[in-house]
């Protein structure tokens, strides 16, 4: 602020009562300050600011790390907040513990009270009512509770990946499921189970496996499934890194997909439409999840009374990596 001072010719008290659009200065000052800050790229130090006025105008989205599903999120979020008067902070603490119960509590003692105003907090291990300001979550691995909420319909997007299967012909279908303690991946794999119930095909329990939803150990279970003297004809993977894993598994042991081998997967990230073949799936609304979220947080900020828990359909989107058992 002193430099904007001395650029423009006035005292640091006019400096500040501009840039917190207080009144008492003429407005051809106010014009002539606001054109040095401009041209010096002055911004007001979040801290302070919040120091001041309880308010930094920023809203978080924090995730355990930076992944594909994150990233459509974060993709949603950023066109929301556009016009809404905040800004929007993406942070993940980097410290290698991603995965580990706990993580959103340290983001949001690191960030709370100083930098944000609230936050979107992407899978969360843990959910917590009791927080210093408002808290959306999205996809948490408990599933909904009292806290905001927003997600997709899991298990019905399960019931359509199995029931595309099953229409092709397929009756033995492997299912390489996610994290065991994530509610998203629980619900996938029941999904899964009522759909081959209801067609009257029994479950090979040696065909369903966790892969964990990580690109890495989730080809150790596919090379497992594919392994079999009577592997599966067809894999329905918890999310598409998974399904996209798989698919290179089997490449890699001579396998085509889908003449040997029909693969579906779960989330439509963009990696799903460029691999080969294009990656049959089903569609969560990543960036309208993270668009939901975005806006949630704002109207709980201002007051306005809402439903609180949002939940998004799942559709089937067909490509290449599927086709009828032969």
């Amino acid at each position: 602020m002193s430099d904007v001072a001395r650029t423009a010719g006035v005292s640091v008290a006019t400096v500040s009562k501009v840039v917190n659009g207080r009144y008492g200065v003429a407005q051809a000052t106010v014009e002539r300050v606001q054109q040095v800050i401009h041209e010096l790229g002055y911004e007001a130090s979040l801290g302070a600011q919040s120091l001041r006025s309880h308010r930094t105008n920023v809203l978080g989205i924090l995730v355990a790390e930076f992944e594909p599903f994150s990233t459509e999120l974060l993709k949603g979020a950023s066109q929301e907040v556009a016009g809404s008067g905040y800004q929007l902070l993406a942070y993940s603490s980097g410290d290698g513990e991603g995965a580990a119960v706990g993580w959103e509590r340290r983001s949001l003692a690191r960030l709370s009270g100083t930098l944000i105003d609230g936050a979107v907090i992407v899978t969360p291990t843990v959910v917590e009512t009791k927080h210093s300001f408002h808290v959306v979550a999205v996809d948490p691995h408990t599933g909904p509770s009292d806290l905001p909420t927003v997600d997709s319909d899991n298990f019905a997007g399960a019931v359509l990946a199995t029931n595309y299967l099953l229409s092709l012909g397929h009756r033995r279908i492997g299912h390489i499921s996610g994290r065991a303690d994530l509610k998203s991946a629980q619900l996938r794999e029941a999904g899964f189970r009522s759909a081959m119930a209801d067609a009257g095909v029994p479950v090979d329990e040696r065909l369903v496996r966790v892969g964990g939803f990580r690109i890495e150990s989730a080809a150790g279970t596919a090379a497992e499934l594919l392994a079999l003297t009577d592997r599966p004809s067809a894999i329905f993977a918890g999310n598409d890194l998974s399904a996209i894993s798989t698919m290179d598994v089997a490449r890699d042991m001579g396998l085509s997909v889908p003449d040997d081998l029909s693969v579906i997967g779960f989330d439509n990230v963009p990696e799903s439409a460029l691999v080969n073949p294009p990656l049959t799936t089903i569609m969560q609304p990543l960036q309208r999840m993270g668009a939901e979220a975005l806006r949630l947080l704002i109207d709980l900020i201002a007051g306005v009374e809402r439903d609180t828990h949002i939940r998004l359909p799942t559709e089937l989107v067909i490509r290449s990596s599927c086709r009828p058992r032969h």
